[in-house]
């Protein structure tokens, strides 16, 4: 494990250089047919014979806000953006685990001739991405503004008690917390969760005239079937991970910024989650909240290229 921190303050950021790199238009979207008959969709941007990066969007979120297309695109990074079973595009799964869809991804990875790729997890696409590596099908994985394992007790302690409450229920009732969930989350609910969590400079970038419709879009999109995607999504999260982190072997890059205000994130910037890790490095970005994963992409995706 190592520990690195970046000092680029927010005011380097303004408003016409917050959305360079964001080109929906292209973006090209994927279905491919499972051995079970499901339905799995995915999004690709960047080199189209480039290595693959899988990345594991955020929670409730499906379909793509892409980020670092130039750099991907000199890099040589095929960046694909995979809608979990329940979201977007991808059939239901009512056995989805992390190991099912680690499945899931090294069948698609198959489709496209490959039996490996790097991986990216944003916010709680964080434990799908260690999913991946953990199953051996990623060769190294960049954590950005990523959940922890909050059923951690050193981690839990740290946490607001609503959100202790909520991992509390996840261990003892996770079929209850599921359940919960599903009755009430929204694409609106969770847009104005995310809003209210957000520090100012996230509630800058998110709720921007530009960037707003992309994020409410991805959140429709994900919630399209309903909320039991990101119900089993968020239970599969915060109840204890089946895979040791401490077994990990690729290298881990954890990226945080230290404006970031989200009480589902790490409560430490990464201090404890990089400790646990046997190959990892922490970046923590001075003034910066958890929209570094498309302010910062480019030197994220560099690290990450460099890595695998």
């Amino acid at each position: 494990m190592g520990f690195d921190i970046w000092r680029i303050g927010w005011h380097w950021l303004q408003p016409d250089f917050q959305m360079q790199g964001i080109h929906v238009a292209d973006v090209v979207s994927h279905t491919l047919t499972l051995s079970d008959g499901r339905s799995l969709g995915w999004h690709e941007w960047g080199a189209p014979a480039g290595r693959v990066v899988i990345f594991c969007s955020g929670a409730g979120m499906a379909g793509a806000i892409p980020f670092g297309g130039a750099a991907a695109e000199r890099l040589g990074l095929r960046i694909v953006a995979v809608d979990r079973a329940g979201l977007g595009a991808s059939d239901a799964d009512p056995d989805k685990s992390f190991q099912r869809w680690s499945v899931d991804v090294a069948a698609l990875l198959a489709d496209l001739g490959e039996d490996s790729a790097l991986a990216m997890g944003f916010s709680q696409g964080a434990p799908f991405a260690l999913a991946l590596a953990d199953a051996g099908v990623a060769k190294a994985v960049a954590l950005v503004s990523g959940q922890d394992e909050l059923s951690a007790p050193e981690v839990l302690s740290q946490l607001p008690e609503p959100v202790a409450d909520m991992v509390r229920l996840a261990r003892e009732d996770p079929a209850r917390l599921e359940a919960d969930i599903a009755a009430f989350a929204t694409a609106e609910w969770l847009w104005q969760m995310i809003e209210t969590m957000s520090g100012p400079q996230d509630r800058a970038y998110y709720a921007g005239e530009a960037f707003a419709p992309l994020y409410r879009a991805a959140l429709a999109e994900g919630f399209r079937q309903g909320a039991a995607g990101y119900a089993r999504d968020t239970r599969l999260a915060m109840e204890p991970w089946p895979f040791r982190v401490e077994e990990i072997a690729c290298p881990v890059a954890l990226w945080f910024g230290l404006a970031d205000t989200s009480p589902v994130h790490s409560p430490d910037f990464g201090a404890t989650l990089d400790g646990r890790f046997v190959n990892s490095t922490l970046h923590r970005l001075e003034g910066e909240g958890s929209a570094i994963l498309w302010s910062h992409a480019d030197v994220i995706l560099e690290d990450l290229a460099a890595a695998g």
